[in-house]
């Protein structure tokens, strides 16, 4: 199988913090990390490589330092990756991002899976995995709990609020995993090493994916941030005390003035 899973460098969300002037996330000195959904999306190809075979290429967009996880998938088994990084690039929202991402499928070529995270903790849109499918005009699955392979087509079973829905999909295809499917493993240190080696991280830009400029970056994103600020914290709830049926109307009482029933 060829499997190609994309992963993205994001803020340690524990560390976030939002510069009052420009109203953008300060990222100077705020430590990055892999997206946590994406590790289980390389869990999942690692496992599927190791049960029917194949190679599994790692694929991300950024800047320079994306390329750290890059190294880190690869020190858990990924065969190789690509970095996707131009100054062009910059400022793309999810539908640009994904289109950036698509053209690079295509120049790596044929494939059988395209495995992602449902979503990146910086900006939880969960659009990226489906926008590029629809590039692709690939066949989706989102919220993938387990999956297996028959022949040309997939078994998946996906998590949906009140089921678990068994859907058959022909590959190639495009899954989005969720965070509860795996338990993503520990680096190898054999792995370690050719992580370290830096010959298995290709690094492509504008030139290379030969996308015209007007197509990229901030100009060609048809949505945009108008602010983004952290949420007051300094408002303190009320705790209401007696017996239960007393509470009960005290609270409704409350809500009704507040117009909320």
């Amino acid at each position: 199988m060829k499997i190609i899973v994309t992963v993205k460098q994001v803020p340690d969300t524990s560390e976030v913090r939002i510069d009052p002037k420009t109203n953008s996330l300060v990222r100077e000195g705020v430590p990055s990390i892999l997206n946590p959904e994406d590790r289980n999306a390389v869990e999942t190809a690692l496992t599927l490589k190791e049960k029917y075979g194949g190679v599994v290429t790692a694929l991300t967009m950024g800047p320079p330092q994306a390329e750290d996880v890059l190294e880190e998938v690869i020190a858990m088994g990924v065969d190789e990756g690509i970095l996707l990084s131009d100054r062009a690039f910059a400022g793309s929202d999810t539908l640009i991002t994904s289109f950036i991402l698509s053209r690079a499928v295509m120049k790596i070529g044929k494939l059988d899976l395209i495995i992602c995270g449902r979503q990146a903790i910086d900006g939880d849109t969960a659009q990226v995995g489906p926008q590029l499918a629809g590039f692709l005009e690939l066949p989706q699955v989102t919220y993938l709990e387990d999956i297996s392979i028959d022949n040309e087509s997939a078994i998946i079973k996906r998590g949906l609020e009140d089921c678990v829905e068994e859907v058959r999909v022909k590959l190639p295809a495009l899954v989005t995993v969720l965070s509860d499917i795996n338990q993503p493993r520990y680096p190898s240190l054999c792995n370690v090493v050719k992580a370290c080696d830096g010959t298995l991280i290709k690094r492509w830009g504008e030139k290379e994916l030969k996308i015209p400029g007007s197509m990229l970056g901030l100009q060609a994103s048809p949505t945009g941030v108008k602010k983004i600020f952290e949420p007051d914290l300094s408002a303190s709830g009320e705790i209401i005390k007696g017996d239960e049926k007393q509470m009960a109307k005290t609270l409704i009482d409350k809500l009704k003035a507040l117009q909320v029933v």
